[in-house]
């Protein structure tokens, strides 16, 4: 097996940090609050020394290098769950660093960023669904975006959340389909296709938004909301139970999905059909797998599920739809789907580390921090970009991706 010293390089790099902000940690004690009301009993809030917790955390983090390195030279990978840990130790330090003095509210900052996290997790599951069949989904924010906006009309106008939420799943499924067709009937460059169906639904949505919405914003722009589920005795589980049993109807279902798709993909006969197509499909078709179909198949049903991700927007947190609502979520998954090796598990967990980040910004701007929230910000996309540079790891896609398919 070729050594690999990757990993514990970029150990090394971010212990080097840590050693910098246990240095330079100033004096005083972070408060960690843990409860949100309504739990069945309370967590005690507690104070960290920033800079004992500091320097405990760097020489953890130590270790791990330690660790890893050692590993790198006996030939051997450094485990997913080591830098797993080690990221999430690294995280702990900054929080520690940057809320010295004030309370950070654990339980409600992870609520948010669960909610800010929910549509990209849908359109990574999109995103995993579409190129684990070999087609590049650049389109997932004109998937989220087309779900928005008919979750918003359809339910005004017809008052059901349900037809809502059914139009959503529609509308993303139609906009997926136009890019298969291009990319896999046309043979389209599918990145460029993908970003033409973006421009296509934004000007399509601002058109219809301005032109007939607006004329009646009561009757076309007003949609119910699905109300909070509050699940007995779950949602009452300290910290956990306000995180994920006290939700609405479209965030159950994200639970679903994930578990739906991960089974499916690498459980099931239909998902080792997707994954030989996105990765060979020549021999593929020569077993008698119909390539065409199970791409079309995977696409349209990417986008449903980008859909019904858009319609969060409208049905569960704002409650109205604008231009541009989607702001960019599109392209945050697609960094969250890369981020997580092509795998809904991982997808979603980097589409959660993502809503953290930026839902972190949010916290900081209210308590006042010095530290720029642009910084937090861009963390999540310096990771990808270290992700996809393989210093944790190989990341690669399936081996068609974005290779267009002509049967001989």
């Amino acid at each position: 097996m070729k050594r690999s010293i990757k990993t514990p390089i970029a150990f090394s790099l971010f212990v080097v940090l840590s050693l910098w902000l246990a240095a330079t940690a100033p004096a005083g004690t972070t408060l960690f609050s843990f409860n949100a009301g309504n739990e069945l009993f309370e967590v005690p809030d507690f104070e960290i020394p920033v800079a004992g917790a500091g320097w405990l955390i760097f020489s953890l983090l130590g270790l791990a290098t330690a660790a890893s390195w050692f590993l790198a030279l006996k030939r051997k990978k450094t485990p997913l769950w080591v830098t797993g840990l080690f990221a999430f130790a690294f995280v702990q330090q900054l929080l520690v660093l940057i809320f010295v003095g004030e309370m950070f509210p654990v339980t409600t900052t992870l609520q948010g960023s669960l909610a800010l996290a929910v549509p990209l997790i849908f359109g990574s599951l999109a995103g995993v669904l579409s190129e684990r069949v070999g087609v590049i989904n650049i389109a997932i924010e004109g998937q989220l975006l087309a779900g928005a906006f008919a979750s918003a009309m359809v339910t005004s106008i017809t008052h059901s959340l349900t037809a809502g939420l059914i139009a959503a799943a529609i509308a993303g499924s139609l906009i997926a389909g136009i890019l298969a067709v291009f990319a896999i009937k046309y043979v389209v460059d599918q990145i460029i296709v993908g970003v033409v169906v973006n421009v296509l639904v934004i000007g399509l949505t601002s058109f219809l938004y301005s032109t007939v919405m607006t004329r009646d914003l009561v009757a076309l722009n007003q949609p119910e909301r699905f109300d909070q589920i509050d699940i007995p005795l779950l949602s009452q589980i300290p910290i956990l139970g306000p995180l994920l049993f006290s939700q609405t109807l479209i965030v159950y279902l994200m639970y679903i999905a994930v578990a739906v798709v991960y089974v499916a993909l690498f459980k099931t006969r239909w998902g080792l059909r997707v994954r030989a197509v996105g990765e060979y499909p020549k021999a593929a078709d020569t077993v008698g797998i119909k390539v065409y179909r199970t791409r079309y198949m995977s696409v349209m049903l990417g986008g449903a599920l980008a859909g019904i991700g858009g319609a969060f927007f409208t049905l569960g947190a704002v409650g109205s739809f604008s231009k541009e609502m989607t702001a960019g979520a599109g392209y945050i998954a697609l960094a969250a789907l890369i981020f997580g090796r092509w795998n809904p598990i991982y997808a979603t967990l980097a589409a959660l580390m993502f809503g953290f980040a930026q839902n972190l910004q949010s916290v900081l701007s209210i308590i006042g921090s010095d530290v720029p929230s642009q910084f937090l910000l861009m963390l999540p996309y310096a990771l990808t970009v270290v992700a996809v540079a393989g210093l944790v790891g190989k990341v690669t896609g399936p081996a068609a991706t974005g290779k267009a398919y002509i049967k001989s």
